[in-house]
């Protein structure tokens, strides 16, 4: 909806891209519809591994930051609010004039309204649910938004940023997952989408323990766990869980596994997660897991494992323990 609202908003705004000059573009996901805009001068920032990689595919400009100066910035509203001011305030320290679009569900009108006390807006443009329109202003008036994208700490003294997965607090799902892993998971241990590192930090502190590979497809929530984690035991790898594999087969997978990919309900990608992570363990290998109950995952599970138990839980989640990964269906 997104790209779509935007091409209508720059072809009721013509002479608004620029003749010269990059177009940085942040919060764009891969597969969004770029065409409109000229891709010898148009630079994306992307943070999650599988974007990153699909602009490039595409031969798209993508780097992990924006650049300096900018001709023009447009900013795509991410869902959560802190998260959203940290991108405006990044976009308009590198340009002057900043198009910002979003869902009226991820909060574009409320933005919308805070940002018309700081800075010059436009008319907005409202179609799909959603509103476009363009703001000039100077970082200065944005300086706030800025930090609001920095560290903080939350329980436990573990960092986080705004946009990472639980940044406002250790996951209940997760709290739960330590208590059922045994006191020697075994040497080497794989956290599948690890997020900001707060199950990797567990299974450091089990006994036997000598490496952790920690997989997060977020390069913020990745950086977060480089913070928490100043332990040399740990690998931090920026890849997709779902295809990332280890460099020696694993003795123990732990998994929380994402279900949404961005506000749609994806179970798939869970079970992808499942599958991958058979693949990453040694024959003797174990999984353990920890899932909203709801969610169908025992027969993707036995798919791929030879003995699949439920050891735990409560009424909002539960927690399985997998191993015989087998190699027929791997």
């Amino acid at each position: 909806m997104s790209a779509t609202r935007l091409a209508l908003f720059l072809d009721d705004q013509p002479g608004l891209l620029p003749e010269s000059g990059g177009i940085v573009f942040m919060g764009a996901v891969s597969g969004i519809d770029l065409s409109g805009l000229p891709r010898d001068r148009l630079y994306v920032v992307a943070r999650m591994k599988p974007d990153f990689e699909a602009f490039e595919a595409h031969e798209i400009a993508v780097a992990l930051d924006p650049p300096e100066q900018a001709a023009l910035a447009i900013v795509i509203v991410p869902r959560a609010k802190p998260e959203a001011r940290a991108l405006v305030a990044a976009a308009m320290a590198c340009a002057d004039a900043v198009i910002v679009d979003g869902q009226k569900t991820d909060g574009i009108d409320s933005l919308l309204r805070e940002m018309r006390q700081r800075c010059a807006c436009g008319a907005a443009f409202s179609k799909a649910h959603g509103k476009t329109f363009l703001a000039r202003g100077q970082s200065e008036d944005f300086a706030d938004w800025a930090q609001a994208g920095g560290p903080r700490v939350i329980e436990g003294g573990f960092r986080t940023r705004a946009g990472v997965f639980s940044a406002d607090g250790i996951d209940p799902a997760s709290r739960l997952l330590p208590e059922a892993l045994p006191e020697k998971p075994g040497a080497h241990v794989v956290d599948a989408g690890g997020g900001w590192g707060y199950l990797s930090a567990a299974i450091l502190g089990r006994k036997g323990v000598e490496r952790v590979d920690l997989v997060e497809a977020d390069r913020v929530a990745l950086e977060c766990a480089r913070e928490n984690l100043p332990d040399g035991r740990v690998q931090f790898h920026w890849a997709d869980a779902t295809r990332w594999m280890p460099e020696t087969k694993a003795d123990a997978v732990v998994m929380n596994p994402p279900f949404h990919a961005g506000r749609k309900g994806e179970p798939e990608l869970g079970a992808r997660f499942i599958a991958q992570g058979a693949r990453m363990l040694a024959a003797g290998g174990r999984l353990w897991m920890v899932a909203n109950r709801h969610l169908p995952y025992e027969k993707v599970l036995r798919t791929h494992f030879r003995e699949v138990e439920e050891i735990g839980g409560d009424t909002r989640f539960k927690i399985f323990r997998a191993s015989g990964p087998s190699r027929a269906r791997g």
